[in-house]
């Protein structure tokens, strides 16, 4: 009897085991992947829900298989959402604990220094793979700088962060403010360093700029920076022509050739170094300020020292060819 049940028995260890060869298989074999895919997990998804979307994009073979091996084998934590790139070699296994535990694919945009807020919006709108409509958001509320996004996600929703990372910041520098800044709250001194912003390229500048600027509010002076002669324009973007006689007599709430004292409000959304140097400015007698050539300026304390500089920057614009 025994000897007649033995191939019977065999029979079934072997069957039961190729069941458990053929469900490993199935598991950490490899998936349906001939390259590197790009798949995307909405926000709130499933377990299930993300079955179904593997099989319908024909990474797996069949989301119930899938389904009944992670239950089995595979971790309990849940899938996050995002854009993740899957790899060709990688089993079922392996896409599942990618999707629960992996990095999702992370994109970049860059606003830099001295960028107004309708080119901020611009550079968004053709930011790829970005999802909504966006409205340039209030001119200084924007931090400069380099910002992560995933597939899909709204455009708001980047902005958002760029107004919380300037939030933070300026929180952070208002508190560690010198006493002798000149600004009366952080909204001015987003203000004034919006003007420093656009007025100087130069990293060493930046204090001295803001020094310059610091001693013109505090004497009652006309700040008489061109940016904000042109802001009202073109709200920040290049006005690609010489500035009008008229546009330098309009009175505006920006114009600080007719105004004394603070634009009405920023004219780009600078950065943090000259937000800095407006909270920290140079300790410095100077009040004007011209080009001197070399991407910098000449600064002066008097108005005939700042014209004998005018005359040496006009001389070498005629040495140059440009007057």
């Amino acid at each position: 009897m025994l000897a007649r049940l033995r191939p019977f028995v065999i029979a079934l260890v072997l069957l039961g085991a190729a069941v458990l060869v053929w469900f490993a298989f199935g598991w950490y074999g490899p998936a349906d992947l001939d390259e590197e895919t790009s798949f995307v997990v909405k926000q709130g998804s499933s377990l299930t829900s993300v079955a179904g979307q593997l099989e319908d994009e024909r990474i797996i073979s069949s989301a119930d298989g899938f389904l009944l091996r992670a239950k089995l084998l595979g971790s309990g934590d849940p899938v996050q959402a995002g854009e993740f790139a899957l790899q060709p070699d990688w089993s079922p296994a392996d896409i599942l604990d990618h999707l629960q535990h992996g990095q999702p694919v992370q994109r970049f945009v860059t606003i830099p220094e001295g960028m107004p807020s309708v080119l901020v919006a611009e550079r968004l709108a053709a930011t790829p793979l970005l999802e909504g409509e966006v409205s340039a958001p209030p001119e200084g509320s924007v931090l400069p700088g380099t910002y992560a996004y995933e597939r899909g996600e709204p455009r708001s929703a980047v902005i958002e962060r760029m107004q919380a990372a300037m939030g933070q910041f300026l929180d952070e520098a208002w508190a560690n403010r010198a006493a002798d800044t000149v600004a009366k709250s952080p909204a001015e001194a987003v203000t004034l360093a919006s003007i420093v912003e656009k007025e100087t390229g130069v990293a060493r500048e930046r204090r001295m700029v803001a020094g310059l600027y610091s001693n013109r509010v505090r004497q009652g002076m006309l700040l008489q920076a061109d940016p904000t002669i042109i802001y009202p324009i073109t709200r920040g973007k290049p006005l690609g022509r010489r500035i009008r006689q008229s546009e330098i007599a309009a009175v505006n709430g920006y114009n600080t050739y007719t105004m004394v004292g603070l634009p009405t409000g920023p004219i780009t959304n600078p950065g943090r170094e000259s937000i800095l140097a407006v909270l920290d400015p140079a300790d410095t007698d100077a009040v004007f300020m011209v080009a001197d050539g070399t991407g910098g300026h000449a600064f002066a304390t008097t108005l005939e020292e700042h014209n004998r500089n005018v005359e040496k920057w006009f001389a070498l614009r005629r040495e140059r060819g440009e007057m």
